[in-house]
């Protein structure tokens, strides 16, 4: 049985992600796997994929997902325990996975396996405290119930979801001083992108 392709307002981002990857042409980890659907879209245009989940029935979901890739690496371990075995990437992405995890200390571990001219690139989640975070949601929101329509949204795809605590400002602020220079925006369907080169 094909593993099902779906769309929702994490894979709304996977396109972004794929072209970046594309550039890199390289190795590729992928922190939060799920049920392995990025990864198996990131494959024909990396070296390697390396994907990562600590859920066991998500992982099993990516290994069906995945079965017959052969530049594709699954891992049951949570990032800050994962053991890259020497080796360093050319792409770290999180989709919806960094709010899982002590921020700081994500940030630092991812920029430290990347290679020279390496990218992290991150489809995040913030929690809305300001007047901004606030307005910026409401006005998002005739877009995000359009897409979502439009696209026929898969709302719940079987993996383990929370509630992000930091808000936007507050990213912006720990992401300045671990990775100097990196771009955030914010984007629709209540994400944020960030990137950043090393």
């Amino acid at each position: 049985m094909t593993a099902p392709i779906y769309w929702n307002h994490n894979t709304a981002y996977h396109s972004w992600l794929v072209r970046l990857a594309a550039e890199q042409q390289g190795d590729v980890l992928d922190i939060g796997c799920g049920d392995g659907l990025l990864a198996q879209r990131l494959a024909p245009v990396s070296r390697s994929v390396t994907a990562i989940d600590p859920d066991p029935v998500a992982l099993e979901r990516a290994g069906e997902r995945l079965a017959g890739l052969r530049s594709v690496d699954l891992a049951r371990t949570d990032f800050l325990s994962f053991d890259p075995a020497g080796r360093r990437f050319d792409l770290v992405t999180f989709v919806a996975s960094l709010h899982h995890m002590p921020l700081r200390p994500a940030l630092e571990r991812a920029r430290d396996l990347l290679r020279h001219n390496g990218m992290i690139a991150v489809v995040g989640l913030s929690a809305n405290k300001s007047i901004a975070d606030w307005l910026w949601s409401g006005l998002c929101l005739p877009a995000v119930r359009i897409g979502s329509w439009r696209h026929h949204e898969a709302r719940d795809i079987g993996v383990p979801t929370a509630e992000p605590h930091e808000s936007l400002g507050e990213i912006r602020d720990v992401t300045a001083d671990v990775l100097p220079g990196a771009s955030i925006r914010r984007a629709l369907y209540y994400r944020y992108l960030l990137t950043w080169r090393r």
